[in-house]
C-alpha cells in the first residue's frame, strides 16, 4: 500500500463519485478506478458497495476511511512542522478573533515581542473554526478563539471563562439600571449577534445561553463582526451580548450592564498543533501562564 492509495481512497469516499474525485485529484478516471481496485485487492476487502449511486462505503470502508483520514492529517501536520523547522528566520503566526484584542492578547503580544525581539510575529484575524483549519494547514502557529471544538490534531487550552455583558444604547431604559439584567428581560428586545458566518461562532454561544434557560429571543439580527454590532447598538438599532473585555471599546453612546445569569460566559481558548514543541511556542505559553498568574485569572493547563 502506498501513500497515494490513501489520498485516492479518501477523495472517492468524500466525493461519493469517481468522476468528481478524479477532477479533484487531477487524474483520469480509469487510472483512479484501477488504484482503488488494487487497494481493495491488497486489503482483501470491498471498500465501496457495488452499484450504489452515490457511492457508499461498506463497514470495512468506513473503518478504513476513519484511519486513512488520521494518517493523512498526521502527514500534513509533519510536513508543516518540518517546513517550519527548516526556515532560517524565526517566525510566529497568530490567529485571533476580534474580541480577544480587548482582553489580555495585546499585552501578551507586546511582552513577547519585548522578550523575543528576534522572532517576527504576524497577526491574522479569523474565526475560531478558521483558526483550527489554518493550524492544520500550517498557515498559523497559534490561535486565540472562543469556540470549544475537539480535533485530535489540535491542542487547546482554556485561558479563562469570560463573563458576558449587555451592551445597550444610552437612551435605552436598561441603561438607567444599577442591577444586573436577566436574560428573560432581553427576550422581547432586538438582539444583535455576531459573527453572521461561518458557524459555529460566538453568536451560537450567546443563543445557547438563552436556550439553557428555556428562552428564545423574539428578534435576532445577525451581523458580520463585533464592531458592526456595537455600532448598531450605538445607533439604537438593538442590544448585544458581548464579552466583558469589550468595555475597553469606550463609547459615550453605549452602556455596558452585567447579566444576572452566572452561566453566561464565553471562554478564551489558546490553540496550537498537537505535535508542536517548538521553543517559540513553549516561550509563548510560559509568558501566557505568567501574565494570567499575575492578573490572578484562573485558567486550565489541561487540553480540551
Amino acid at each position: 500500500m502506498e501513500f497515494r492509495h490513501l489520498r485516492y481512497f479518501v477523495a472517492v469516499a468524500e466525493e461519493k463519485n469517481f468522476t468528481r474525485a478524479s477532477e479533484r485529484l487531477f487524474i483520469a478516471q480509469p487510472p483512479l478506478s484501477r488504484q482503488i481496485q488494487q487497494l481493495e485487492e491488497e486489503l482483501g476487502v470491498i471498500l465501496f458497495e457495488k452499484g450504489s449511486r452515490p457511492l457508499r462505503l461498506t463497514e470495512a470502508g468506513k473503518f478504513f476511511y476513519a484511519h486513512a483520514q488520521k494518517i493523512l492529517n498526521k502527514v500534513a501536520d509533519v510536513k508543516s512542522m518540518t517546513q517550519r523547522v527548516g526556515k532560517i528566520e524565526r517566525t510566529l503566526s497568530m490567529g485571533f478573533v476580534a474580541s480577544t484584542l480587548y482582553g489580555m492578547l495585546p499585552r501578551i503580544i507586546r511582552l513577547f515581542r519585548t522578550q523575543h525581539p528576534a522572532i517576527e510575529i504576524s497577526l491574522h484575524e479569523m474565526t475560531t473554526m478558521e483558526q483550527i483549519q489554518a493550524l492544520k494547514e500550517g498557515r498559523i502557529d497559534v490561535g486565540f478563539g472562543r469556540i470549544k471544538h475537539e480535533d485530535p490534531n489540535i491542542r487547546r487550552i482554556v485561558l479563562r471563562e469570560e463573563r458576558l455583558m449587555l451592551a445597550v444604547p444610552v437612551s435605552h431604559p436598561f441603561s438607567a439600571s444599577h442591577e444586573a439584567i436577566s436574560l428573560k428581560a432581553l427576550v422581547p428586545e432586538k438582539l444583535i449577534v455576531f459573527p453572521k458566518s461561518p458557524r459555529p461562532s460566538f453568536a451560537d454561544q450567546v443563543l445557547a445561553a438563552f436556550m439553557l434557560k428555556g428562552l428564545q429571543p423574539e428578534k435576532v439580527f445577525e451581523v458580520r463582526e463585533l464592531q458592526v454590532a456595537i455600532g448598531l447598538v450605538a445607533a439604537g438599532e438593538g442590544i448585544a451580548v458581548v464579552p466583558a473585555s469589550v468595555q475597553g471599546m469606550r463609547r459615550s453612546d453605549v452602556t455596558y450592564l452585567d447579566i444576572l445569569e452566572k452561566h453566561a460566559v464565553s471562554p478564551v481558548i489558546f490553540s496550537a498543533r498537537m505535535s508542536d514543541q517548538s521553543p517559540e511556542l513553549q516561550n509563548l505559553l510560559q509568558l501566557i501562564y505568567e501574565i494570567y498568574d499575575d492578573a490572578q485569572i484562573s485558567y486550565s493547563r489541561e487540553t480540551l
